[in-house]
């Protein structure tokens, strides 16, 4: 819906609010069919009357979708909206909401329908009935979240679970107006109608899609003259459809001068290397990579020192460098950095190992609990919820043996480490946001190091608050930290290791060197 043109929303609200406006005249002319309809409401509330248990709960719901607990729902969503920094989402929500409520009230104004004298007699309501006020609102609001989710929120499946529980919700406040006696059937009716035809013609009038960051910002200089030809890097499997997402790239780019996109698939035996050489070749002056962690990592180091820049549209699970670079994660918005954003010269890393090709990271290197998690996760639960897979891998492993390490920092004497985790940072926020190297910084030529060292189990409550308060003192042996350009770490046995969250075997070294400024990457200006 949301990729289409307007006329789509519009020709439904048209078709919702016509549907409206019907029965409001057949409620005021009292036409014979509907009151047959209507009296039907009378069964239902004597059966509800019959169930005891049923009055709490119906009464609960009632007073959750008032006036009073729908103002505070729709508050909540705005504000998120806004945190998040999608303010035309939250603009759409308010003036949704807002315009369903005016409507309601002036339409009950005008048909000036009674309430039906069967309606439970605790808090009886002498307003006007038609339309509900209850169910506008409801269907305003549920049509909303479904909306924000498919715009918003990436995995079907929990797109899916989102909309099962809004129409579910909308389909309780229904039952529960007839079932209390509050409204008759078309009093609800005329509110579903009502909610979900100013929804829709909201969203015709105005796009909660966000707008390039660039149109109020100043021209960016360009001293070199550039072809606007562009390259597009994609894993197919981590977008739904690469029909849609090529249609939206292409759009997107035609809108901001680009010449259409040259398309870059990668494959089971090329995650990426072979597609950016490419396009390189192929004089790409702009390279967009989508998908996860290790596709943009394979795409930045083949186009690391080429003068080309890399437009990051994260569509992985941990997406730390998008995160670290402050890149949205909504898709549109990263394709609209990637296309008008500002070019910033960050650090890669050359590291190599026992039993490792030289090879490079852009974000983290580790050893030991925080590997044994990527390799612990199950991919397929990993799929349906995404991030939270690591955390129950993590919750398993959380007593990963110590380690005995060796480290040594740019060239200097090795010193002696016990740890349970050694990660090597080229930034400073991790998985799940936590800030583990706060002094860490992508553009500083040099990488830190931290070692993290609970002696139990109950060990980690604390060292995590440490760590995330940036607390040193009475750390003890628990937690340590080093800075250099040059990092060698050694373990006494064959350890879990991992690059960027994908995990490269068992082994014992890894030696890094961060590189100074090797990649270009598009970021917000």
């Amino acid at each position: 819906m949301l990729d289409r043109p307007r006329r789509t929303p519009l020709l439904a609200s048209l078709i919702l609010l016509v549907l409206f406006v019907g029965v409001a005249l057949a409620v005021a002319a009292d036409v014979s069919w509907l009151t047959t309809l209507d009296d039907s409401g009378r069964a239902a509330r004597d059966w509800a009357a019959d169930q005891g248990w049923l009055a709490h709960p119906l009464r609960a719901i009632e007073l959750g979708a008032g006036t009073a607990g729908m103002t505070a729902t729709v508050v909540v969503l705005a504000v998120a909206m806004l945190i998040k920094g999608h303010r035309r989402a939250a603009v759409l929500v308010v003036a949704v909401m807002s315009a369903t409520a005016l409507l309601t009230y002036l339409s009950k104004v005008f048909v000036g329908r009674g309430r039906p004298v069967w309606q439970d007699p605790q808090y009886f309501l002498h307003s006007n009935a038609f339309p509900s006020g209850h169910t506008s609102s409801a269907a305003a609001f549920s049509g909303l979240v479904i909306l924000l989710a498919v715009m918003l929120v990436r995995r079907p499946a929990i797109r899916r679970l989102i909309g099962a529980v809004a129409v579910l919700a909308f389909l309780l406040v229904a039952a529960d107006r007839i079932l209390l006696g509050r409204h008759y059937p078309s009093d609800v009716v005329g509110g579903a109608l009502l909610g979900v035809g100013v929804l829709m013609l909201g969203l015709a009038l105005y796009n909660p899609l966000p707008r390039s960051h660039a149109l109020k910002a100043e021209p960016l200089p360009d001293p070199f003259p550039s072809a606007r030809n562009l390259a597009v890097v994609l894993n197919p499997i981590k977008v739904e459809s690469v029909e849609q997402f090529q249609a939206i790239v292409g759009q997107m780019a035609a809108d901001s001068g680009w010449n259409p996109p040259k398309w870059y698939l990668t494959t089971v035996e090329d995650s990426g290397t072979g597609q950016a050489e490419q396009a390189a070749v192929e004089g790409a002056d702009l390279v967009i990579v989508c998908g996860g962690d290790g596709t943009v990592r394979e795409v930045c180091a083949e186009l690391a020192g080429t003068g080309i820049a890399v437009g990051v549209v994260p569509a992985g699970t941990g997406n730390l460098l998008a995160r670290n670079l402050e890149i949205p994660l909504f898709i549109r918005a990263a394709i609209d950095i990637a296309l008008t954003g500002q070019d910033r010269a960050i650090d890669m890393v050359e590291v190599d190992g026992d039993g490792l090709e030289p090879t490079h990271f852009m974000v983290m290197a580790g050893m030991g609990f925080d590997a044994a998690i990527m390799e612990g996760v199950n991919e397929d639960l990993k799929k349906k919820v995404g991030w939270l897979a690591y955390v129950l891998s993590a919750l398993k492993g959380l007593m990963f043996p110590a380690m005995r390490l060796e480290i040594s920092v740019d060239d200097g004497p090795f010193t002696k480490h016990r740890a349970r985790t050694c990660v090597i940072g080229n930034v400073g926020s991790l998985q799940g946001g936590m800030v583990l190297l706060p002094d860490a910084t992508i553009d500083d030529g040099q990488l830190d190091v931290v070692l993290l060292y609970p002696r139990r189990f109950l060990s980690w409550i604390p060292l995590v608050l440490r760590v995330m308060t940036r607390r040193e003192h009475n750390a003890g042996e628990s937690v340590a930290r080093m800075t250099g350009r040059k990092v060698v770490v050694r373990a006494s046995t064959e350890v879990p290791r991992q690059l960027d969250g994908d995990t490269i075997g068992l082994g014992a070294e890894l030696r890094m060197e961060c590189v100074h400024g090797r990649v270009l990457v598009r970021v917000p200006r």
